[in-house]
């Protein structure tokens, strides 16, 4: 008869997302996941696999509950561009809070240290991507469709603009302690929306 778990396998992943995001992957070892989820080494090989599967794990848990307002915000009926303008300003501005900006986001920091080397996590780094291009795509197109935006302007380079600022407010406000540099930044990719 098999031996029931001993711990609660959703919890210790919730941990080892908390203790990845808070110190990377490289800089965190079998021993640190072992004391913080408080399981041993054998429970977490046989539940989550090795250390890089455990991590890929805690990376699709993260990008499961990923911001949930995303699609709430960025569907709403009514004009889309105030929508637009408030999730690029509410990133800034969670990227200038000290919580927020020491940890960053979870799926920015993946993509900085094991994306380029790393396909598994690029793969999961460009779908998290490719969901926020697309929500701001829609966005765009509907904000087009109803006059809100330049005929001219093409929904998808803006949507692709506002990913890659998005992005780098993540990572720039994650090493910066000046607040400032993120907002500017964030206010003048808006002007392109005018």
């Amino acid at each position: 008869m098999a031996r029931t778990k001993e711990f609660d396998p959703d919890a210790a992943l919730r941990a080892a997302l908390e203790l990845f995001w808070a110190r990377g992957y490289e800089a965190t070892t079998m021993a640190d996941l072992v004391e913080h989820l408080g399981v041993g080494r054998a429970s977490i090989y046989a539940t989550f696999g090795n250390k890089h599967e455990l991590y890929l794990k805690a990376l699709d848990r993260y990008a499961e509950g990923q911001d949930p307002r995303l699609v709430e915000e960025l569907s709403a009926p009514g004009p889309a561009l105030p929508a637009v303008r408030a999730l690029v300003r509410r990133f800034a501005a969670e990227a200038a809070t000290d919580g927020e900006r020491l940890t960053g986001c979870f799926v920015t920091n993946s993509a900085a240290e094991l994306g380029p080397h790393d396909t598994a996590v690029a793969r999961r780094v460009e779908l998290s991507w490719e969901q926020l291009e697309t929500l701001l795509h829609a966005a765009l197109v509907r904000a087009r469709a109803g006059g809100e935006l330049p005929a001219g302007r093409d929904p998808r380079a803006l949507a692709r603009m506002l990913l890659v600022l998005l992005q780098g407010v993540r990572v720039v406000g994650k090493a910066s302690s000046d607040p400032a540099r993120v907002r500017d930044a964030a206010e003048q990719a808006l002007t392109l929306l005018d």
